[in-house]
């Protein structure tokens, strides 16, 4: 019976797969056909088959930077959740901390990343550092706040039973509050993980040596738009496989989770 209802959602993900497919392909005809009808030059807008064959011509260039930009944008999201976790654990354990850096954390998403970035470029230099630390205060957000949501949410009558049972309160987070935030914190790593590449990219326009986003800069100053796209592919492609490895992840980690959902 679960062999079948594994294959009915594998089939049901195919059949939500195709609509999206559909529209995605109807959007490069209509982008193909406009820029032939119209004759809208190349340093305008190329056409998609264009950028096709620039994507193959530069494939190599492009493999080249994108082991600089993966590289920031991983090592960013997990310093991003290593601070995370530490910081809902503390925010957890002393309510007096959460209430005191909760607002903090809100308040530092009203100022915009790239205003700040600069000056990661003035105090680390133009090496990997000031990406990897732009990554980390990208996706560092999205993370902390699905985390202690999260363990806000455990069930109060488990808590309440094991305090009485004697335990303490990081046996409590152990046993009862980590788990319950599990479904909130993949949530929330999903997000960063797709915003990682993307802080990756914002510090490599402002001050790199390699990087996706220095080659988009280059390309631009050029007016070689199909290289700019090309880029781009590369960077959706990236962020659909960092997503792809977290949902894989989080099915390894709590099965429980998605039989429940599927059974529902």
């Amino acid at each position: 019976m679960s062999r079948l209802n594994r294959i009915g959602g594998h089939v049901a993900a195919g059949n939500r797969l195709w609509p999206a497919l559909f529209f995605l392909l109807a959007f490069l005809a209509v982008w193909e056909a406009g820029v032939r009808v119209f004759a809208i030059k190349p340093y305008l807008l190329p056409a998609p088959s264009q950028v096709i064959i620039t994507l193959g011509d530069m494939l190599p260039l492009l493999a080249n930077h994108s082991k600089s930009t993966i590289l920031a944008a991983v090592s960013g999201l997990a310093a991003a959740v290593a601070v995370a976790l530490v910081l809902a654990v503390l925010m957890d354990l002393h309510p007096w901390v959460r209430q005191g850096l909760y607002p903090l954390l809100v308040v530092s998403q009203t100022v915009p990343i790239i205003s700040i970035a600069p000056l990661f470029i003035i105090w680390f230099g133009y090496g990997i550092l000031p990406k990897v630390v732009v990554v980390a205060l990208v996706c560092f957000f999205p993370v902390v706040v699905s985390l202690v949501e999260g363990m806000q949410s455990a069930d109060g009558d488990m808590v309440n039973l094991l305090r009485v049972m004697g335990y303490s309160r990081w046996q409590v987070i152990r046993v009862v509050r980590f788990p319950a935030a599990l479904p909130s914190f993949f949530a929330g790593l999903k997000i960063a993980g797709t915003y990682s590449v993307m802080g990756a990219v914002i510090g490599e326009w402002l001050g790199a040596v390699s990087g996706l986003g220095v080659f988009m800069t280059r390309a631009t100053h050029a007016y070689q738009l199909d290289r700019v796209f090309a880029a781009i592919f590369i960077i959706v492609l990236v962020s659909l496989l960092i997503y792809t490895l977290i949902e894989l992840l989080a099915r390894l980690v709590m099965p429980w989770y998605y039989n429940e959902r599927r059974n529902n």
